[in-house]
């Protein structure tokens, strides 16, 4: 791959691209699941979902969805148990660490936007020890809208002083595809995370599709 985008600034997903939060997700699960007298589920069988937060994990293990009887107390159930445990396996995928020295390297800011809700979001953040060096961190409720409304992606980029053609924006989920676009800058499918058999990357129509962290690296230039 030859360099691609001239960039001042790089953005990244939070949940399946810079970090495999899902034991920590799953473990909310599966607390949940005991409580009720149901075996566990293996970690596997719920990773390709935790991009869709509690939507995705309830869905999986309980078989509900938004809108259905008793979902939305189970929903709040579940988001208490996850606070209550959620930096204790969540781990940064591999080479992402490297890939955020080398953009410090060359003078690249980076930052973090998620759907994720700031009460879980800054705890996560800072457990993966990333807290003190994002230069922005947009959570799921720091605007009126989240992915894929660009608001998110705006307001980063706005805190950064930068224009929105001067970031990219690296992600595993269609939605942040959707608001990379919308906000009018490229968008980047982070090929390593929470993508599931079923997705169809290609039809997300992403700028393009990286297998892992350290490829983004050849998709960039720096002033």
């Amino acid at each position: 791959m030859t360099a691609r985008y001239r960039v001042r600034a790089v953005l990244f997903d939070l949940d399946g691209t810079l970090a495999d939060t899902a034991p920590d997700l799953g473990g909310a699960v599966n607390r949940l699941r005991a409580r009720r007298d149901l075996p566990p589920l293996p970690i596997a069988t719920l990773r390709p979902v935790a991009s869709s937060g509690a939507r995705g994990m309830l869905g999986v293990g309980f078989g509900m969805k938004p809108g259905e009887p008793g979902y939305d107390a189970l929903r709040d159930e579940f988001l208490a148990e996850y606070e209550a445990a959620l930096d204790v396996d969540s781990r940064l995928f591999e080479g992402v660490a490297d890939c955020l020295a080398a953009l410090h390297s060359r003078g690249l800011r980076w930052g973090i936007v998620t759907n994720k809700a700031s009460r879980f979001t800054a705890p996560v953040v800072a457990g993966l020890g990333l807290a003190a060096k994002a230069a922005v961190v947009i959570a799921g409720d720091t605007t009126p809208h989240a992915k894929p409304h660009p608001a998110p992606l705006l307001e980063a980029c706005a805190r950064l002083g930068i224009a929105p053609a001067d970031a990219v924006y690296v992600g595993d989920d269609l939605r942040d595809i959707q608001a990379a676009h919308a906000a009018g800058m490229p968008a980047i499918a982070a090929g390593w995370g929470y993508l599931g058999e079923a997705q169809d990357v290609l039809s997300w129509r992403a700028d393009a599709v990286i297998a892992t962290p350290l490829d983004l690296l050849a998709l960039l230039e720096s002033d």
